[in-house]
Parts: structure tokens; sequence; C-alpha cells
């Protein structure tokens, strides 16, 4: 199994239809793309930290890709044969900065902003993944790879044709509707059934 080290995170925004509706977005023509600083990875049971700057942080569970050998103008068929790993993440966003800021570094990249889990293994057929979010238990999210506007292999084709993904490289894959906010003594869930968990308390910045 692969460590969990990566040189870069590359995120997909409004992959999932419901989700983009939900925020009054359209689905986009080709994959949306942004980045999140490695420096924002907790792990399970590490607290994410509400920033003072945002009145707005809320969860985003999503299934998170490992790549396994290095991509470069890659076709789906070698993009699919590169995942060597699966993971349960939040993109944790601050909604109200990226609302804002017009562009989503902020909003995604404060400290503590990517909760991963333990790498899982990758199934034969990766449109069986599901992800759900809780929070204090309760069902938030619930969506399943196979709703994805962009399937995996093609996400990970259409960013190496950008920037090469190296062994390690971590790729979030969009989050389902019912996103929502944290508060400060939440305990948020992300779940990829079978494969991968991640639990984090939620706590104000120090």
């Amino acid at each position: 199994m692969p460590n969990l080290s990566p040189s870069k995170i590359v995120c997909v925004g409004r992959n999932y239809a419901a989700h983009a509706k939900e925020l009054g977005n359209d689905v986009p023509k080709e994959p949306l793309i942004f980045l999140k600083p490695p420096s924002s990875i907790v792990r399970d049971g590490e607290s994410i930290r509400l920033p003072t700057v945002s009145k707005q942080v809320e969860y985003e569970g999503e299934i998170g890709v490992i790549i396994g050998k290095r991509l470069f103008k890659s076709g789906v068929d070698e993009a699919r044969g590169a995942v060597a790993g699966i993971v349960a993440a939040n993109d944790v966003t601050a909604r109200d900065l990226q609302k804002s800021d017009g562009q989503w570094t902020r909003a995604k990249g404060f400290d503590t902003f990517c909760a991963l889990g333990k790498i899982g293994e990758v199934p034969a057929d990766l449109s069986t993944l599901t992800v759900t979010s809780r929070v204090n238990g309760t069902v938030r999210q619930q969506g399943r790879a196979s709703d994805m506007v962009f399937d995996i292999p093609a996400i990970l084709s259409f960013i190496s044709g950008i920037m090469t993904l190296e062994p390690g490289d971590l790729v979030l894959t969009g989050t389902p509707d019912g996103v929502g906010t944290l508060a400060p003594g939440d305990v948020v869930e992300v779940e990829i059934a079978g494969v991968s968990r991640v639990s984090n308390p939620v706590t104000s910045a120090a």
C-alpha cells in the first residue's frame, strides 16, 4: 500500500450534479480542478480547527484516489491502472471565503482542512465506491462514484494533461449534495463503505 505523503493534492469541484445545483452552480463542461496544500492534511482522530476569519466552514466528504505511478498526458486506461489506493477524505471548505474571494485557495487551504483516513484497497470496479458523511452520527451526505459527472479515470487523464501526477499524489474526486456547516464540538466522519473511514472532532482555532 502506498504512503500518504502527496507532493500535491488535486481536487475536482462540482463533480456531482446535485451538489452543483445545491450551491446554485452549473455542471462544468470539463473537470473543474483546484489545489489544496499538503499542509492542510490531518489524520483520523485529529482536530479540524475552525479559523476565526470564517463564519461558514463546511464538510465535504469525498472519495480520494492515491496515484501509484507517474501519469503524463495519459489516456483513461493508463490512468485507471495508476490508481494505487482509495482513501476517505474531507475537503473542508470555508464557504463564505470561497464566495467572497472568487478563487478557492484560501477557502480550501487552511491547516486541518484535508482530513484523510487510512488508505484502502482499490475495487475492481471504481464505480461501485460509495461515500457517506456523518455529523454527530447523523448521515448528511451519501453518494456513489457512478453518480459522478466525470468518472475517476477521466478525471486522472484530464489532470495528467495539465500537470504530471507523481506516485503518492492525491486526487479528490468531488462531493455529493448535502454539505453543511460545522461548529465547535461536532464530530464529522467520512466513510467509503468497506474501504476507508476518517473521523475528526471540530474545534475553534487556538
